[in-house]
């Protein structure tokens, strides 16, 4: 009788992963979060938390940063996280020029990271080699086996079809067209693929780890050799129709610009994205500039590099102010390697919205630089995977002779 849909057994095991789904979504919670997002009363919260504890599957964080007392004189509340040692989490990122791998722990701490310039553009199978090999290298010099990853994540530049694991046509990567990426990847690992756009994936990241965390309605900005965005709204992606809100890059900034790559004419892209930056000082600097050389003169104060990084960042706030101005987010995040140009960037985003915003709007945007550089959508696939995984299929997350079938709500939540 202990199994019977209704038992009390049955409803605390739901709960019990109603527990781990949200500690598991929010990467870490406090006792409080888990009250306030499940609904659970705060005596049943403190008893399963307990037996989470005991267990071994939940862990208090020893390394926060201390979260401010409460009005009430209160101790700071104490973050939750899954294990780390139970399980952990694969993360790659296909960029347009590079890829990077990054082995995690089930509380999303990077254990080993590998990075590698490739033409992802060109190259599909040396790309998907490469990552597979690099994978198997920091596991071996982890000493983890593949059989204690519970997932994968995969963050690529392109649009990807709802639910499939493979990428829009036609796609910004050349090559790419209706490339399987989570079968591809299944095959070669064997482990549960969730793939995602990478600016998606760098916005969930800073949400969860970074600038925007605490924010639920903001803006990630992804400026490198494309340009990309990802929106959050109450706390979800927000991903459109057909998988492709967001396209920032492909904004039309300059009608009698140069031709995009996507055939249109004046995009952002070509005048924000990494190539259109070394252009715009290879005249002064030479045919063999990169953006590279364009942030290292950016930080030395180079005025060239200081103007064309300044005339990016105000196209880059007149594509965003329509934007601002239907979702009226409180944040806008900046990343990307382009991101790490800094305030040069920052003040020509904010002095265009400051120019095209109402003031209400205005005064309520914050323009901000991402805190996770570069590393953000290789995070962002790793949340991916740790947001996916099924709270019942972590290690020891349903006790001996529990059903997971038996807990809807968990299947639900990893369908949706």
């Amino acid at each position: 009788m202990g199994n019977a849909p209704g038992s009390l057994e049955s409803l605390r095991r739901t709960n019990r992963l109603r527990v781990l789904q949200t500690v598991q979504s929010r990467g870490a919670a406090s006792r409080a979060d888990i009250v306030r997002l499940t609904g659970l009363s705060r005596t049943t919260v403190s008893s399963l938390v307990a037996d989470l504890l005991a267990e071994d599957l939940l862990v208090e964080r020893t390394d926060q940063q201390p979260l401010p007392v409460s009005p009430n004189g209160g101790r700071p509340a104490t973050l939750l996280t899954l294990n780390p040692g139970s399980g952990g989490y694969l993360g790659v990122h296909f960029g347009h020029d590079s890829v990077r791998v990054a082995v995690a722990d089930l509380s999303c701490t990077v254990l080993a990271e590998e990075q590698r310039d490739v033409a992802v553009d060109e190259h599909v199978r040396d790309s998907f080699g490469y990552a597979h090999r690099a994978a198997l290298r920091l596991l071996e010099q982890l000493d983890l086996p593949a059989s204690r990853m519970v997932g994968l994540g995969v963050a690529v530049s392109a649009p990807v079809r709802h639910g499939s694991g493979t990428l829009a046509s036609p796609s910004p990567l050349k090559g790419w067209d209706d490339v399987d990426v989570a079968g591809e990847w299944h095959r070669r690992l064997h482990l549960p693929v969730h793939v995602g756009n990478d600016a998606n994936l760098g916005a969930v990241a800073e949400w969860m780890f970074g600038a925007g965390r605490g924010v639920d309605d903001f803006v990630y900005v992804m400026l490198s050799d494309g340009v990309g965005s990802g929106i959050i709204l109450k706390g979800q992606v927000h991903e459109g129709a057909t998988g492709t809100a967001g396209e920032l890059g492909h904004v039309v900034v300059a009608p009698d610009g140069y031709v995009c790559r996507c055939g249109n004419r004046g995009c952002l892209e070509t005048v924000a994205g990494g190539r259109a930056l070394a252009l715009a000082l290879s005249q002064a600097r030479g045919p063999d500039t990169t953006l590279d050389d364009v942030l290292r003169l950016t930080a030395a104060g180079d005025v060239g590099a200081l103007r064309a990084v300044e005339d990016a960042g105000r196209a880059v706030g007149h594509a965003l102010s329509g934007l601002c101005t239907m979702l009226d987010p409180r944040l806008i995040v900046v990343g990307g390697r382009t991101g790490t140009a800094g305030e040069p960037l920052l003040e020509g985003i904010r002095a265009t919205l400051a120019r095209e915003l109402s003031p209400p709007l205005n005064r309520s945007v914050r323009v901000v630089p991402g805190a996770l550089g570069t590393r953000a959508e290789v995070l962002g696939a790793i949340a991916l995977a740790h947001r996916e995984t099924p709270a019942h299929v972590l290690p020891g997350a349903t006790p001996a002779g529990a059903l997971p079938g038996a807990v809807p709500g968990a299947v639900r939540e990893h369908a949706r």
